[in-house]
């Protein structure tokens, strides 16, 4: 890959920006004017790539080609002056020709997707339908009408082969003939029935290149006769499909006079064809409104216009639209909706939502993967604590699976059956958690809802709620968890009563909260009652005997998600993967086996090593220093600080995947910098 710094961010620097950008062989290093307001600049800034007012800070960063886009010769002459014999220098001309060749390619660009999207729009804007195949029968283009005529969408055509939309197509046999066919019948299978041309696509040197084929839905063509001809049938037609709906329906005149009514709405009103055929619009409603007067006054619709309808004055919502021909309202049609069935089905919706709600917890500890010592101590700690009442803290690092316990546990525990609430301390603003927890009363704070809401607390009552991340609760919030776990009770926010609460209370940290009772940033007392049943998950490190059985069951939940028959894993790619350091446990697992997935030919079932990311193979062979031992009553501080430097410094190199560039960015220091520090402690 080479390097290159492009000095000047003017409209030619932009312009070659654009183009060296999307090249993948070629790296902006930075781009360099004094001009701050530069439109190079907010480019470069846009993509993360360094900017600067001065060339001369970065002309010795291993820079392989300078591009000079100033017009300045005295620049030129400079950066000639001051490059490495290696670096190659571009001069402006040469750049400005390449970008006034860029601007010229773009002009032509879009002067092409205009025409391109001229000549779209009209055919999708045509009535006959559309159909544009190549010579091998795969569908290139498909209108809109095509769309709706053969009754599949436009993804379902584009790249398929014609005969999986349209199976008895006669398009495949125009490529065979080069034939045309002109005015052809045709059944597609959803029964319509169609008049079709086919032509062939030849180029200008006699080739085939493919076919298309227009055509008409002569079915409308049969019922705009039929509209003209037989208004009896229609009419008729019309009645048949009204008495058939199982939605209540009205219709009156354009005098407010009833026409007609269905089945569905005597059996919500009560009331028969005699009660209102030929009588006012009046004569259904109980209290309320005529909707059909008041739509033939102002001919706009009405919906969901509450009402009470018939003899036993029936709960209604009613939708209400004007009937009109040329410009002349002839009447007005009317449906109505059963309140209480309404009732019903949002009833029914609750106890759907309750329902799911209760199954939150998805996990059990057959879900637990790892037979090592160190996790079957934690299981058996964790199916002892599910069995008792007492709070559990379960301790482990990020991604060892805590949330997995809580699950597990919860599922264990005779609360099994009623709500298993999760809450993410970290992830809710400080402002906002104790209404979210504890709940609120109406007129509590702003923007309250009406009646007050329930806190999480209550909405688990009688269930577990986990709470992970519990060390980053402020001391506040800290101190009315205590307040929880004492009393068992809770009080809104704005609200004076308590209420009293029956949950498990479940939490979880990464964090040491030992030392943050000493920094005085954790409560010692809701240490002691939170610390009841600690339960401590160990990392990916600690068990690594469990990493095959681990691999396999991430292997086959990759494959359910992406689609892959992968099998297992090879010997030597494990080998390594046993050899690295697994800083993000079960999470940082995940990530490298779904990474390794996603390089694999779709036919191969075996990660191999070279599926493996890079990175994992190089710390696997180039393990971090961070264990080296600074306490050396030998060493002078001198001594300590470089070696507590240099294992800082490779430690972010290994984090950032060995690419120089962002290590720099991370220890915030000049890219100069780090190449000496780098040489300095030869950590390459």
């Amino acid at each position: 890959m080479k390097r290159v710094l492009i000095v000047g961010a003017g409209r030619g620097g932009s312009a070659l920006f654009k183009i060296l950008h999307a090249v993948k062989r070629m790296e902006i290093v930075a781009i360099i004017d004094r001009n701050q307001h530069a439109k190079g600049l907010e480019l470069a800034k846009a993509h993360q790539i360094p900017t600067d007012s001065n060339w001369e800070s970065w002309i010795d960063s291993d820079i392989d080609i300078v591009i000079e886009v100033t017009g300045s010769e005295a620049v030129l002459a400079a950066l000639m002056k001051r490059t490495h014999h290696d670096t190659i220098v571009i001069p402006g001309s040469v750049a400005y020709i390449i970008s006034e060749l860029f601007v010229e390619k773009e002009s032509l660009l879009n002067r092409i997707k205009y025409q391109m999207n001229n000549q779209e729009l009209i055919l999708n804007n045509i009535r006959d339908g559309m159909i544009v195949i190549n010579n091998q029968g795969s569908v290139q283009f498909v209108n809109k009408s095509a769309e709706k005529i053969v009754g599949y969408a436009k993804t379902a055509f584009e790249g398929k082969n014609i005969r999986t939309i349209i199976p008895n197509t006669k398009l495949l046999e125009t490529l065979r003939t080069e034939q045309r066919e002109i005015n052809q019948k045709l059944l597609l299978e959803n029964g319509k029935n169609i008049i079709t041309t086919r032509i062939p696509i030849i180029n200008g040197e006699e080739q085939l290149i493919g076919a298309f084929a227009t055509f008409k839905d002569i079915t409308e063509v049969k019922n705009l006769a039929e509209e003209n001809t037989d208004l009896k049938e229609i009419k008729t037609m019309l009645e048949a499909i009204i008495k058939s709906s199982d939605e209540a329906i009205s219709v009156v005149d354009e005098n407010g006079k009833g026409l007609m009514i269905n089945p569905a709405y005597t059996r919500i009103t009560g009331l028969k064809d005699n009660d209102i055929i030929g009588e006012p619009a009046t004569r259904d409603i109980s209290e309320g409104e005529s909707m059909h007067l008041k739509v033939l006054q102002t001919r706009r619709a009405v919906r969901s216009v509450p009402m009470k309808v018939g003899p036993s004055k029936k709960d209604v919502l009613v939708n209400v639209a004007p009937v009109i021909v040329d410009g002349k309202i002839k009447g007005s049609v009317g449906v109505l909706h059963d309140v209480t069935e309404i009732r019903s089905l949002t009833n029914e919706l609750k106890r759907a939502r309750q329902i799911i709600r209760n199954l939150e917890a998805k996990y059990t500890f057959a879900d637990i993967i790892g037979n090592s010592h160190e996790m079957r101590i934690a299981v058996e700690q964790a199916r002892v604590g599910a069995k008792t009442p007492a709070t559990v803290l379960l301790r482990g690092n990020s991604g060892t699976g805590k949330e997995l316990f809580a699950h597990a546990i919860h599922n264990e525990s005779d609360r099994r059956h009623n709500k298993f609430i999760r809450v993410n301390c970290a992830a809710i603003a400080e402002s906002i958690l104790e209404s979210e927890l504890f709940g609120y009363e109406e007129g509590a704070f702003s923007g309250a809802k009406h009646g007050g809401k329930k806190g999480l607390f209550e909405e688990a009552n009688n269930g577990s709620i986990f709470l992970d991340e519990i060390g980053e609760l402020s001391l506040n919030m800290q101190a009315k968890l205590l307040r929880v776990l004492q009393e068992k009770e809770i009080v809104r926010v704005g609200g004076a009563e308590s209420v009293p609460v029956d949950v498990r209370i479940i939490t979880a940290t990464n964090i040491n909260l030992e030392k943050a009772i000493t920094n005085k940033t954790f409560r010692e007392d809701l240490y002691y009652r939170l610390n009841r049943l600690p339960i401590f998950i160990p990392s990916l490190n600690e068990r690594i005997e469990d990493l095959p059985e681990l691999i396999q069951h991430v292997i086959q939940k990759t494959n359910q998600d992406y689609g892959r028959n992968v099998l297992t894993i090879s010997e030597d790619a494990l080998i390594n993967l046993k050899q690295h350091h697994w800083a993000g446990n079960i999470r940082e697992l995940e990530n490298i086996i779904g990474r390794a997935m996603i390089y694999m030919d779709m036919n191969e079932e075996v990660i191999k090593k070279e599926h493996i990311p890079a990175f994992i193979l190089q710390s696997s062979q180039h393990p971090s220093p961070v264990h080296t031992n600074l306490s050396n009553e030998h060493q002078t501080l001198q001594t300590a600080l470089e070696q507590y430097e240099k294992d800082f410094i490779f430690n972010s190199y290994e984090r950032n995947h060995y690419n120089k560039t962002k290590t720099a960015k991370a220890l915030n220091i000049s890219i100069r910098s780090l190449y000496y520090k780098m040489d300095k402690y030869q950590l390459e």
